[in-house]
Parts: C-alpha cells; structure tokens; sequence
C-alpha cells in the first residue's frame, strides 16, 4: 500500500513514519507539509491512502480532501489530527477513518486495514455518494477517548430518556448530545418516528408485530431488540411498510 503523509509538523510526519515501517505492506511514497505540496505529492505517486493533518498553512485538510475526490481515481483519505470538531465535515468528504493525535499505532493500523478493503471500485462509489448527498452521513458523539462516529446506515434506533438521547447502532450504544426533533427535521424519509421518545432507521425494519403483552414492536434486521411502537404511530407505520 503506497502512502503519503500531509502535516506541516515534521515531528508529526516522522512519528506517523516510524509507525508505517511497522504495517505489512506499507510503502511511504511522499511526504508533504502544505496543500499543494500534498497533491503534487499525489499526483506523481498515485498513493492508495493519504494519512492527512487537517489545521496547516495555505488550504486546510478539508479541502485538501474535497480535492483529492475530484480526481479520476481517488486515494483513500485518513485524516490525523488534533481537532476533533471537524470529524463530521471529515466524513462529508468521504474520509477513511478520522484519528485524533496523538494518533496510536492500533487505531492507525485499524484504519489502514479498513483502507485496504476497498477496491477502486468502491472508492468511487464513495465519491459519487460525496457528490450526491451533502446530508449528514455520520452521527458524532463526545466520549472520553474523543469523538466516537457512527455511520448512518449502522443505526437501528434513536430512543430518548428525559434529556438524553441513546443511539443504537451495529456497535452498540451510544449517548448523543442531538435532540430527537433535530435528528427527525435533518435525516428526513430514511428515519421514521415510533413513538413519541424513538425514531428507527427505515432501512432495518423487517416487521412490524404484536408482543405477548400486546404492545406493537419492531423487528430490526440484526438486531434482538425491539423497540416499541406507540398505538397513535402504528397507522402510519403499516402504510409506510406496505410502500417499501
């Protein structure tokens, strides 16, 4: 895997190198400390990743990243930095993974795994879907080892307790500082409310069914849980079901 390390901090540049040499496969083709050094960089060496800083000199990370989707055949986008309130606007440009300095060798290595197991194809597919969908693709929530991202088609159900808000996802779950009606206003048709305290992901219902004790729930795709779907929504729950 050929890889091109963009931090204008040569200390930066240098750990994340002493790391490579310790990944099977890793080749650092370039390193770069500026935006247009980073894609010279690239377009001499067509990497398959780039492990990106996001606050340097000239044009930031960000666009850096919205630069590089714009080629033919983009490289996979890891993005290293300190910053952890721009994790979202990272995902927006298809990024990888989002690591936080300083970065461990563990959750380098996790994502230049995860870089490795997509092909052309489906880097290309990630940027048609940069292109064609400006909404929020990730769900971000502040946990103590930073921020904690959560893919949206990962996500079973939101469910609110007073003023806190779980999210139940593939992983697990998770406490979210976003409200259930910001969540409703801004994902729009792929979310459905269920109930006054609870919106599910369209995509993971199976069925929707009747308990012993005769309250009405979903059957999520890979799931065992099953959240409950008040009386007043189950109406319009069973005309949206008959309608996918």
């Amino acid at each position: 895997m050929d890889i091109v390390i963009v931090d204008d901090e040569p200390l930066a540049r240098d750990r994340l190198a002493r790391m490579l040499t310790d990944y099977e496969g890793a080749s650092l083709v370039a390193q770069a400390a500026s935006g247009t050094e980073a894609m010279a960089a690239v377009i001499r060496c067509d990497p398959d990743a780039v492990l990106l800083d996001i606050h340097m000199p000239g044009d930031n990370g960000l666009v850096i990243a919205e630069q590089l989707l714009a080629l033919e055949d983009p490289p996979a986008v890891i993005f290293c930095t300190a910053h952890q309130q721009h994790a979202l606007q990272a995902f927006a440009v298809s990024a990888v993974d989002y690591l936080l300095k300083p970065v461990r060798k563990e959750k380098l290595f996790a994502a230049l795994d995860k870089t490795q197991t997509l092909n052309k194809a489906q880097r290309l597919g990630l940027k048609r879907k940069s292109i064609s969908n400006n909404g929020r693709s990730h769900i971000s929530a502040k946990t103590r080892g930073g921020v904690e991202l959560i893919a949206l088609d990962h996500i079973l159900f939101f469910s609110a307790d007073q003023k806190y808000v779980t999210v139940y996802h593939r992983g697990g779950e998770t406490l979210i500082d976003d409200t259930l009606k910001e969540l409703e206003q801004e994902l729009g048709d792929s979310f459905v409310r269920i109930h006054r305290n609870a919106l599910a992901a369209v995509g993971m219902i199976e069925a929707l069914e009747k308990s012993t004790e005769g309250q009405f729930e979903l059957r999520l795709a890979g799931s065992e849980l099953r959240p409950v779907v008040s009386r007043r929504h189950v109406s319009g729950l069973r005309e949206l079901l008959t309608n996918i």
